[in-house]
């Protein structure tokens, strides 16, 4: 928690606003979409999804193949522990809905389902948008996987398994966007990087969770800012953004949002 302190104070000191932002891309991005004000229709759909998980005291048995909860040791979790702990803030959620309808990407994959609350806002923008979500969790995947279906989100899978594993069977696809929110290990993330390079597109943007959860996954962002396919990236401290525009200049904006 100190190093996400200091991190967080040196991240203010270094990051703007729009009016710091020279690339058209990136300030229409900044102005469209993080920081659109409108109270979306939809967003009532996310406060509720997240507040019944809140209110959900069911036990859950938790199979941990990251680095696991700083907060939540014990083996067996309550829903609402891990809804509170774990899961997307509202803020977040609100912030990934307004992404998928800024970007309207057709393919998302999501590595780290967890309960489901990014996944959920993600899917409500364009229901015609398929997203394949992988969870390492049995018993997490078996429960989200139900969530979805009850609310009718026939616009998403839910894969069960080491993200090693089940990635190596989705090379074959191409994703418009990735949203890598498990396993926050600097080895880990950056392998999971590479190996999902394989699918990227032009207009593709991978979404890192957490880049300041460690000195580590601060190492794993800075590797992946660096790599030559990486064209364009945004440093919001919670969520790193990558793009792979070959039309834009190698930069690198860091954004209060």
């Amino acid at each position: 928690m100190f190093y996400q302190a200091t991190q967080y104070i040196k991240f203010l000191l270094r990051s703007t606003n729009q009016h710091g932002v020279h690339s058209p891309f990136v300030y229409n991005l900044v102005t469209k979409c993080f920081y659109d004000k409108s109270n979306y229709i939809d967003y009532k759909h996310i406060i509720n999804y997240k507040k019944a998980l809140l209110n959900n005291k069911a036990l859950i048995k938790i199979t941990d193949l990251g680095v696991g909860s700083r907060v939540m040791k014990q083996e067996k979790r309550r829903i609402s522990t891990i809804a509170k702990h774990s899961g997307s803030t509202i803020k977040r959620a609100k912030l990934i809905y307004r992404l998928i309808t800024y970007f309207n990407p057709k393919t998302i994959l999501e590595l780290g389902t967890s309960l489901g609350i990014a996944t959920h806002a993600m899917s409500i923008p364009n229901h015609e948008t398929k997203i394949t979500t992988i969870e390492g969790c049995p018993n997490i995947s078996e429960f989200s996987n139900h969530n979805f279906e009850t609310l009718g989100l026939n616009n998403v899978e839910v894969k069960t398994g080491d993200f090693n594993g089940v990635i190596n069977q989705l090379l074959i696809n191409s994703y418009d966007l990735i949203f890598f929110d498990g396993n926050h290990q600097k080895e880990a993330t950056v392998k999971y990087f590479e190996t999902l390079l394989k699918t990227a597109k032009n207009n593709s943007v991978f979404i890192f969770d957490d880049i300041y959860w460690s000195k580590e996954m601060t190492e794993a962002w800075k590797i992946i800012k660096q790599h030559p396919k990486t064209t364009v990236t945004i440093d919001t401290f919670f969520w790193g953004l990558v793009f792979f525009r070959k039309e834009q200049a190698k930069e690198h904006f860091t954004i209060r949002v």
